[in-house]
C-alpha cells in the first residue's frame, strides 16, 4: 500500500498499519514539528519526511491507496477557547489547515482516507468537514481500549467500521510497578487530601503560594482524562495515587494509554515525549478501523 500522511505526528499511522497486517510499499509524510519527525525516523527511517502541508504539491501523490491525517484540532476544541469572539473553528490558523487535506484528497485522489479530529466541537464544524468529505464521521472513544477517555470522531470510506469492544483496561492495567518508577517522578513531600478508595480522582495535590492550585491524582481502578499536547506540566499532568504516594505517570506509561509500544518516543527529552504523545493517535482504534483495509487486498 501507498500512503500518504498528513500532520503525520510521530507516525501512530504506520504503527496502526503494520498491527493491522497492512504491508507498506511506500509511506509519505508531512510533519513539520522536528521532534515528532525524531521520533517517527528512529522508527521508521524509511518513511519519507516532506515537511509543511502549506506550499505541497499532492499531485504527484495520486493514484496512492490511503490518504490519512488528524488535522489540528486547537481552534475547534471546545475545550479551549481561541479569541475573546469565541470558537474560531476551521476559520482558526491552526485548524484552517483541514483544507490542505480536502486538497490532497482532490490532487491525490486516494483509494481510500482516513481524517480524525476531537469530538468536542461545534455540530456547524462537524457539519462543514462532513460536506467536504461526502461521509458522515463515526464516534469512537479510545477508552474502550485503553484506560484514557478520548472521544474522537472519524471521517472515512474505509468499509466496514464498527464499534470496538470494551477491555474495561484500568490504570493499574498499564502502570509500572511502583520499584520500577525513577523518584522523579514521585511527589516527595507534597501534602495530598485523600478522597476515598471508591474515587476517580482518588486525591488532590495540597499546594502553596503560586502552587495554591491543587492537583488530581487519579485511582488506579479507574482511567485518566484525555492527554493533551501540553508536554505534561502543570494541572494536566496525568498522575496517580500509588502504594500510598502520588506520581506523576512516566513517558512509558503515556505510551500506553495510547497504545504504542513501550520507549516508542524515547529519543526526545520528557517533555517532548508527554506533547508528542499527546498529539498522536490511539494506535488501537486505527488498527480497527485499518483492518476494513484488508477488503482491498482481497480485491487486488
Amino acid at each position: 500500500m501507498k500512503v500518504l500522511s498528513l500532520f503525520d505526528g510521530i507516525s501512530c499511522g504506520m504503527v496502526a498499519l503494520e498491527r493491522a497486517g497492512i504491508p507498506v510499499e511506500r509511506y509519505v509524510a508531512y510533519e513539520i514539528d522536528q521532534y515528532a519527525i525524531k521520533v517517527s525516523t528512529k522508527n521508521y527511517p524509511q518513511i519519507e519526511q516532506m515537511g509543511s502541508v502549506v506550499d505541497a504539491d499532492f499531485a504527484q501523490y495520486k493514484g496512492f491507496d490511503l490518504l490519512i491525517g488528524g488535522s489540528p484540532c486547537q481552534d475547534l476544541s471546545l475545550y479551549k477557547t481561541s479569541s475573546q469572539e469565541g470558537w474560531l473553528g476551521l476559520e482558526g490558523q491552526k485548524s484552517n489547515l483541514f483544507y490542505h487535506y480536502v486538497r490532497a484528497l482532490k490532487e491525490c485522489k486516494p483509494k481510500y482516507f482516513l481524517l480524525e479530529n476531537v469530538a468536542s466541537m461545534e455540530q456547524r464544524w462537524v457539519d462543514v468537514i462532513t460536506e467536504e468529505l461526502g461521509v458522515e464521521p463515526i464516534m469512537i472513544n479510545s477508552a474502550l481500549v485503553c484506560a484514557a477517555e478520548r472521544k474522537r470522531l472519524y471521517w472515512t470510506n474505509i468499509p466496514d467500521i464498527t464499534q470496538l469492544s470494551d477491555k474495561k483496561v484500568t490504570l493499574a492495567d498499564i502502570v509500572l510497578s511502583a520499584d520500577k518508577v525513577p523518584d522523579k517522578y514521585w511527589y516527595k513531600d507534597r501534602p495530598f487530601q485523600y478522597n476515598g478508595d471508591d474515587e476517580k480522582i482518588q486525591c488532590t495535590l495540597l499546594g502553596s503560594g503560586f502552587m495554591r492550585n491543587t492537583r488530581e491524582v487519579y485511582n488506579l481502578k479507574a482511567k485518566s482524562n484525555t492527554l493533551l499536547c501540553d508536554g505534561g506540566g502543570g494541572n494536566r499532568q496525568k498522575k496517580v495515587f500509588q502504594d500510598g504516594r502520588c506520581r506523576k505517570l512516566t513517558p512509558i506509561e503515556y505510551e500506553r494509554l495510547q497504545t504504542l509500544p513501550d520507549h516508542y518516543t524515547d529519543c526526545v527529552s520528557d517533555s517532548r515525549r508527554y506533547t508528542a504523545i499527546g498529539n498522536g493517535w490511539t494506535v488501537d482504534v486505527i488498527a480497527h478501523i485499518f483492518k476494513g483495509l484488508k477488503i482491498f487486498y482481497s480485491k487486488s
